[in-house]
């Protein structure tokens, strides 16, 4: 696919080599900034381990940046939560889709997008007031302002989720923007190019049918935006 040089300010040296961008470098970055406003954006992450006998399984979650950590949750049953309790290593991804670029070649078709990517060893969180803090901040991390118009998790329930704890240390972003980029004999083809933008909005709010009468969506609600959207 085709090669894009990225906007965004390369990092010179990598937190490791385990995350060094070998292909397409131009497009990465290793800056804090980038990796945090990425992580902040995306809503869903995928989680990926090998267990014990080498099978690797990449699943879905809700997650939040709290700093220097990147939370995830979920059932203590879950082979995934299991297995990086256990000390597995783990690499977590997030990614958004910006646009379809439409090239003149077929080979040249590609995708605006921004990533990131974290290598590393999560750490179960045991401490309850950590725990509710970390449930706090994906709550918030879907909808910002939610957490205190909502019931808190109960001592049973705080019991009945694991939370994982993954250091923001060995990460890097990655990214494409702009035009097609077509070899260039191909310009004069008879074929139309460019860009079709996505975006990720809200459409006309759905209430609960059980909902009170007299119960009014909030600012928050009514006014949904991810961070980083105008």
């Amino acid at each position: 696919m085709s090669a894009q040089p990225s906007r965004m300010a390369t990092a010179a040296t990598p937190p490791s080599d385990r995350v060094r961008l070998r292909r397409k470098r131009e497009r990465g970055s290793y800056d804090r900034e980038a990796i945090d406003a990425i992580l902040d954006e995306a809503l869903i992450a995928h989680l990926g381990i090998a267990d014990e006998s080498g099978q690797p399984y990449v699943i879905p979650t809700l997650h939040a940046r709290s700093g220097d950590v990147v939370y995830c949750h979920g059932s203590p049953a879950s082979r995934t939560l299991r297995t990086l309790q256990a000390g597995a290593p783990a690499c977590l991804t997030v990614s958004l889709i910006d646009g379809l670029v439409l090239a003149r070649s077929a080979m040249h078709h590609s995708a605006n997008y921004r990533s990131a990517m974290l290598i590393g060893r999560a750490r179960p969180v045991e401490d309850p007031r950590e725990k509710r803090a970390a449930l706090r901040a994906v709550i918030e991390h879907i909808v910002p302002g939610r957490w205190d118009d909502v019931r808190p998790p109960s001592e049973n329930e705080l019991k009945a989720t694991a939370v994982l704890a993954l250091p923001i240390e060995e990460a890097s972003a990655k990214l494409r923007t702009g035009a097609p980029v077509d070899d260039e004999q191909d310009y004069a083809l008879p074929a139309w190019a460019g860009v079709i933008p996505l975006t990720s909005e809200p459409q006309a709010l759905q209430p609960d049918p059980r909902l009170r009468a007299g119960i009014a969506a909030p600012d928050y609600v009514t006014s949904y935006r991810r961070p980083g959207r105008p």
